[in-house]
């Protein structure tokens, strides 16, 4: 070895070249073994909402359920230790959702109105009280940019998104969505690039959009015609879960490739989603009726459990002597699902536990309800899709 190593440096090899082309030597930048990329950290999105993560900025926020009464064109207050309706107040037409603002200080009942008549009434948590209400054309549904630098209003009867100031709801841009009749709700993907949004009317579907560009990326028919109600991402960003009322079931979207890979029965008029507030399952809320509005009380209404893990079914519960479940959310703790009784005129709180369900009167024909305080470092709108 020492000749040939000899001999090799008579003949004028560079010593550099030489000792690279022994055997059994390793350096810096070789790869002996294995020179795959180390894997992407797993996505959990819903890892800043568990039970103990709640804000420095809700610390002192009122322990409450806020419940908009559309048709009584109220919002009634209860407090979650009591289980009792504390107080009841006036806002502007036709409440739908009660939103939490982005940055956690504010909540905004959307009141859509009849057209020109909507507008935005903010509540203080710290003292559950409302503020002067801001005049908006149509607010059905009320959602954020995830990086916190506009609102964005869901203007279903413009077929448009609204662009606005986050804090004084001054407009900023408008986005026409012409094929997504009874744009409604909505969900974001896991880095922020682009939103979901489902079509209530026509022939149903949803509408993809590019938030940086505010453009409509595409157009999605689902398998079977209906009318997809609420949206949400699973915890590990890949599948959108959608409610479709008249199917009686969940469609899955994949939501890069944009495209149908799955359904999930449920029960009658599937209508609502909350995550559990370990995000492994999704609590689905299913109103016992296809009718939008004047369903009958005491319905075959129910709600249905999810593992996300697996995508079956792990628990079904109905409504004792029947109610229609609608939208809502759960209590800081996770102990407690709190759903609105969309024709029953009163509240669901229901033992995530057991199923047991608890029932509290408040106005006619409640609706998107929010409970505060709830986990997470910043709200996305509706009521409470916490990240």
């Amino acid at each position: 070895m020492i000749e040939t190593f000899l001999r090799f440096i008579r003949l004028g090899v560079p010593l550099a070249l030489l000792v690279s082309l022994q055997p059994g030597t390793s350096y810096a930048g070789s790869c002996p073994e294995d020179c795959s990329e180390p894997p992407p950290p797993a996505v959990d999105i819903y890892k800043h909402t568990a039970a103990g993560h709640l804000s420095p900025v809700t610390t002192r926020a009122l322990p409450r359920v806020y419940v908009p009464n559309r048709s009584s064109n109220s919002v009634s207050v209860i407090d979650t230790l009591t289980l009792k309706e504390v107080d009841r107040f006036s806002v502007g037409s036709k409440p739908q959702h009660v939103v939490p603002s982005w940055d956690l200080k504010t909540l905004w009942v959307a009141n859509n109105g009849t057209g020109k008549n909507g507008s935005l009434t903010p509540i203080d948590p710290m003292t559950a009280k409302p503020g002067q209400q801001i005049p908006v054309d149509d607010p059905y549904n009320l959602y954020f940019m995830p990086d916190g630098s506009a609102a964005i209003v869901v203007d279903e009867a413009m077929k448009q998104l609204d662009f606005r100031d986050p804090h004084t709801m001054v407009l900023k841009s408008s986005l026409p969505t012409p094929t997504c009749p009874g744009i409604n709700h909505a969900d974001f993907s896991a880095d922020g690039s682009y939103a979901i949004f489902t079509c209530e009317y026509g022939d149903g579907g949803l509408a993809k959009i590019d938030l940086k560009d505010q453009k409509v990326l595409g157009h999605l028919d689902l398998s079977r015609m209906g009318m997809p109600q609420d949206i949400r991402l699973s915890p590990d960003g890949k599948v959108f879960y959608v409610a479709d009322m008249m199917n009686d079931g969940v469609f899955l979207v994949d939501g890069d490739s944009f495209r149908e890979i799955g359904f999930i029965p449920t029960g009658i008029g599937t209508h609502g989603f909350v995550v559990s507030r370990d995000g492994k399952r999704l609590y689905v809320s299913n109103r016992g009726s296809h009718k939008m509005e004047q369903g009958k009380a005491n319905g075959p209404g129910s709600v249905t459990v999810i593992d996300f893990a697996t995508r079956a079914v792990v628990a079904q519960w109905p409504i004792p002597g029947g109610g229609s479940p609608d939208m809502g959310n759960v209590s800081a703790d996770g102990r407690q699902l709190w759903l609105s009784g969309r024709f029953d005129s009163e509240v669901y709180m229901i033992d995530t536990t057991s199923g047991a369900v608890t029932k509290i009167r408040v106005g006619v024909e409640p609706h998107g309800l929010t409970v505060w305080p709830q986990p997470g470092r910043y709200s996305q709108g509706h009521t409470g899709n916490m990240r």
